[in-house]
């Protein structure tokens, strides 16, 4: 798909007046401007924002972004239009139409509307809307040993890594400056196990909220001494059965061919 202009529009009046480009409170604008910059990069930094240029644009208060092409937040965007559940879309995107919707319904009654071109419609999030994660999507606190290629690492005022996984899903982790700099071995792009803890879905398979607590080294050269212990423990587990090949046919049905 050739690169997409996304026009990002917050309605608010709870100040006393609809806020414009011209007038709005300082609060509402650092927290639409965060809004937007954690949406569009989504869970694995999907758009740089640090380089991306905006306009502000009346309507009340609308951000235009320069055109993006990037898959990740397009095919979000997709299923935003498409539905209120928000299964199937990144975490850190839910977490933005999350507290969007909870605004909606609050005090403040913001609107927020996202418009692109190829959408068949504007994205609407008000008091009348209920974009919501489906009742069966359940979140669970793991401490896991994972694996995945280190595409990026560092960052100034949020250190992170980026993790490729074999999946081929990118996984972002938070990290403490003193992991980051305390690691003697070059990581960039070559495999390494990680130790993190985060929010697993038990539903999709998804992390959200991972913290890297530390970079484990995985030795995968054959142990002999393993091997031969491991064997010796098989030939005195099977030492009673004739034939191994007829006990395991037998087992799965004795099917033969």
């Amino acid at each position: 798909m050739e690169a997409q202009a996304l026009l990002i529009v917050l309605h608010d009046g709870s100040a006393g007046y609809e806020i414009t480009p011209d007038r709005v409170p300082l609060s509402a604008l650092r927290s639409f401007a965060k809004d937007v910059d954690e949406f569009l990069r989504g869970d694995g930094n999907d758009v740089d924002t640090s380089s991306l240029d905006v306009a502000v644009v009346k309507g009340s208060l609308g951000l235009r972004t320069a055109p993006t092409a990037n898959p990740a937040l397009l095919g979000d965007l997709r299923k935003l239009v498409d539905s209120e559940l928000l299964d199937g879309i990144g975490s850190k995107r839910r977490a933005v139409i999350e507290r969007w919707q909870k605004a909606a319904r609050g005090a403040r009654h913001i609107r927020i509307e996202i418009k692109a071109d190829f959408l068949t419609g504007p994205i609407k999030i008000s008091a009348e809307t209920d974009y919501r994660t489906d009742d069966a999507d359940q979140w669970v606190r793991v401490e896991r040993y994972v694996r995945g290629e280190i595409e990026d690492m560092g960052g100034h005022a949020r250190p992170n890594a980026h993790i490729r996984l074999p999946d081929g899903k990118a996984l972002l982790v938070d990290a403490s400056r003193e992991v980051l700099r305390d690691e003697k071995s070059n990581r960039l792009y070559k495999q390494a196990m990680v130790r993190i803890v985060a929010e697993y879905n038990v539903m999709t398979r998804e992390y959200r909220n991972a913290r890297l607590l530390e970079f484990v080294e995985h030795d995968r050269r054959l142990d002999e001494k393993d091997l031969d212990r491991l064997t010796q423990r098989g030939t005195k587990a099977w030492r009673d059965v004739a034939d191994a090949g007829a006990w395991v046919d037998n087992l799965r049905g004795g099917r033969e061919d």
